[in-house]
């Protein structure tokens, strides 16, 4: 796994596939494994560049405030330390958050911008879910469990627990798998969503744009689509009518599919 110096931390990314630069960005304590469901997809298409955000994976975890600001600030400065001029760019989530500030502070380095499950300034529901995770994972002080067992019901569907029990099963075997973030890194991450606000960033992005939702989000629901659709100027909206936040686990070939096609326009 390669790491470079940027934005004064150590940031791990990883590298596969052949063609224009996709930089994919994780969602709120995941590692850049969380896309192994769409890179074999994409990396037929694109060079995709994975990357461990700040506080995650085995990027550096500094103490002091984060913001999605600064995730975007530390991924322009990584795309020029390993000389990537300009990319697609991806995320979801958390991951997706900072998409945003790096297409509006730097739009000369944003070719495409696909935002999934995103929002622009998080609210009064949004807040209080985000701090009921952080008492949870003080609690268990392991991040881990606490996303298997208190955000995963956030992010799947019950229609999925209920019909596919063994593949919830082999995800949280996923994520038990993966490098522990730490409990106060989690909290300094949390703490950054907690504290997005994007809003006013909006008008300032100029790349084509895709903005997909689960049906079934609470955590960002379709809520969110309408002030980001009309406040990026080249955007389209997607659909995944039978999921929650995180398509890309529920409805993966639909969601490779339409995201794919919309990256092979730009």
């Amino acid at each position: 796994m390669p790491k470079v110096r940027a934005n004064n931390i150590t940031i791990n990314y990883e590298q596969q596939g052949s063609g224009e630069p996709l930089v994919l960005l994780p969602y709120l304590g995941a590692d850049h494994a969380c896309y192994a469901f769409q890179l074999e997809d994409y990396a037929r298409r694109f060079t995709c560049i994975s990357v461990d955000l700040r506080g995650a994976g085995e990027s550096d975890k500094p103490d002091g405030v984060y913001s999605t600001e600064q995730f975007a600030d530390d991924i322009a400065a990584l795309m020029q330390a390993i000389g990537v001029r300009r990319a697609h760019v991806a995320g979801l989530s958390l991951g997706s958050a900072t998409g945003l500030w790096l297409a509006a502070k730097y739009p000369d380095q944003v070719r495409s911008l696909s935002l999934h499950s995103s929002w622009a300034r998080t609210d009064a529901y949004l807040r209080t879910v985000v701090q009921g995770w952080q008492v949870m994972a003080r609690a268990l002080g392991s991040v881990s469990e606490t996303k298997i067992q208190g955000i995963f019901p956030w992010c799947f569907t019950p229609e999925l627990y209920a019909e596919k029990p063994d593949y919830i099963k082999s995800l949280g075997d996923f994520v038990r798998g993966r490098p522990e973030q730490p409990v106060d890194a989690f909290i300094r991450q949390s703490n950054a969503v907690i504290a997005h606000d994007a809003d006013g960033q909006l008008g300032r992005i100029s790349a084509p744009t895709q903005i997909t939702f689960g049906r079934h989000d609470q955590v960002t629901s379709t809520r969110f689509a309408d002030g980001l659709k009309s406040g990026i100027k080249q955007s389209e909206m997607a659909i995944f009518e039978t999921s929650s936040h995180a398509p890309i686990y529920e409805q993966v070939a639909d969601f490779n599919q339409r995201t794919l096609a919309f990256l092979a326009k730009h």
